[in-house]
């Protein structure tokens, strides 16, 4: 779910629809003006005084009404989307990210070839860079892949759980050329922090930090979801 940031854009458009609006107001001032002059009494005229208040006095609304449309949008920029953000607090949000927690001794990663390999090498890394495990497909078609990991190393040893791992994936062609893979996945957990770091809001989940705009969904967590509750169904791989 993306956070609607009001910019330069929307203010231009706020001020915009105000002045269209206005020019509207302002024709039937005029045409009521027009009709007041032409149906007054030719022994008693329009004092000159009121018909001068009237015409100020239009122009002063129309200068409030896009001043207070101007602060309006100045305000919901300097908001930067905080207050969407805000309302995502435990929460059950899913995230598309990079990485993927084991979890009950699992951890899923899909991931897209742009074409056929030759080559194929998937490798799981740990936070620190560290190659975990590393496993040769047999399906190196075209198209949508899935991965999935038990959570064993190399060594066959099981690693923890609430780890956060990436996937590094290089595929060669038959010249030894490197492919183009994307990928895409998912992690859900309960909301515990927001926070704005450099310019940018960022959401908490199981003491992960994810940009607010790579939150895809938001609902009620379930009665017996706890705000330590971490859970990752599907998580994105990185290309190589």
């Amino acid at each position: 779910m993306a956070t609607a940031v009001t910019g330069t854009g929307s203010v231009l458009d706020k001020i915009n629809n105000s002045r269209n609006s206005l020019a509207s107001s302002e024709e039937t001032f005029l045409k009521l003006l027009t009709t007041q002059m032409k149906n007054q009494d030719p022994l008693s005229p329009m004092d000159s005084n009121a018909f001068t208040a009237q015409i100020v006095q239009m122009t002063g609304v129309e200068q409030q009404l896009v001043t207070n449309d101007l602060l309006a949008a100045l305000v919901g920029m300097n908001d930067g989307g905080m207050t969407d953000a805000v309302n995502m607090m435990d929460k059950l949000a899913t995230v598309e990210t990079d990485k993927s927690v084991l979890k009950n001794n699992e951890a899923s990663w899909a991931y897209n070839q742009s074409r056929a390999a030759t080559s194929v090498k998937i490798e799981v890394v740990d936070q620190y860079g560290k190659t975990i495990r590393t496993v040769l497909p047999e399906d190196m078609s075209k198209g949508d892949h899935t991965f999935e990991w038990d959570g064993k190393s190399d060594e066959g040893v099981q690693q923890p759980a609430g780890g956060a791992y990436t996937l590094k994936i290089t595929a060669l062609d038959s010249e030894g050329s490197k492919l183009s893979v994307t990928s895409k996945g998912r992690v859900e957990g309960v909301v515990t922090a927001i926070t704005s770091e450099n310019g940018q809001h960022m959401v908490t989940i199981g003491g992960t930090k994810y940009p607010v705009d790579s939150v895809i969904g938001v609902t009620n967590p379930p009665a017996a979801t706890t705000a330590n509750t971490n859970t990752t169904p599907t998580d994105t791989a990185a290309a190589a």
